[in-house]
């Protein structure tokens, strides 16, 4: 039974347009995504899921180039198209990233499914400053496939299928969240790193990052950040 990585990602976004092909230091957006995810060492397969849309296409035939496995499903209910995505693939657990984070770390992503497996919880995550000291965008969410499943057949409302794991954050009496710490080197929960909108990409485009920083030399560069 795998453990998976689902990175959602489109062309479409509203606040930045075809954010995922910026480039970002020489280097799509999306390209410094995969690549940091395939650092992870506890990830059996990493697909890109994106929708089926035209204008996604052009977002497909990079991806193709970066050899990474591709799905497309439904723009809207992102919900589905997860889990239409690892639905036949003997899959145990899923790992949601959002290729809104360039900086993700692999080993982050390895903290988090280390500390799924080692603690009883429905949903774990590291990947924003809530309960926790994480800074926003080095890290993850996970959930089990049954899970997921059960979201897929279950979940009625639009919000809840356009953000796959809303339902569960909207319902927390219903599951059990869990989260934690990182290592002290990274301790800056007040450090965003994700790209939202063009002043999130201004700053990484003009901050000395490489794509194969460690989380702690990323956060070297902007730890004083207010």
């Amino acid at each position: 039974m795998k453990t998976v990585a689902i990175i959602q990602a489109r062309l479409g976004s509203t606040r930045l347009p075809n954010k995922m092909l910026l480039s970002l230091h020489g280097k799509p957006i999306i390209e410094w995504v995969v690549k940091r995810v395939k650092k992870s060492k506890l990830l059996d397969d990493i697909i890109v899921a994106i929708p089926d849309t035209r204008k996604d296409d052009v977002l497909e035939y990079y991806l193709k180039k970066l050899n990474v496995n591709v799905f497309r499903g439904s723009e809207a209910n992102v919900l589905n198209r997860f889990y239409e995505a690892i639905k036949n693939k003997n899959v145990k657990n899923i790992v949601r990233v959002c290729a809104d984070n360039p900086l993700i770390c692999g080993e982050e992503i390895d903290s988090l499914i280390k500390f799924y497996l080692e603690n009883k919880c429905d949903y774990a995550y590291n990947h924003i400053p809530k309960n926790n000291l994480y800074p926003d965008g080095l890290g993850a969410e996970i959930v089990s496939f049954e899970l997921l499943k059960w979201l897929n057949e279950n979940v009625t409302e639009k919000k809840h299928k356009e953000h796959c794991f809303s339902y569960i954050w909207d319902n927390g009496d219903k599951f059990i969240i869990k989260t934690f710490n990182p290592k002290k080197e990274l301790q800056y929960p007040n450090i965003k790193l994700d790209i939202d909108t063009f002043d999130d990409y201004y700053k990484l485009a003009l901050s000395p990052i490489d794509i194969d920083m460690s989380g702690e030399e990323i956060i070297k560069i902007f730890k004083d950040e207010k």
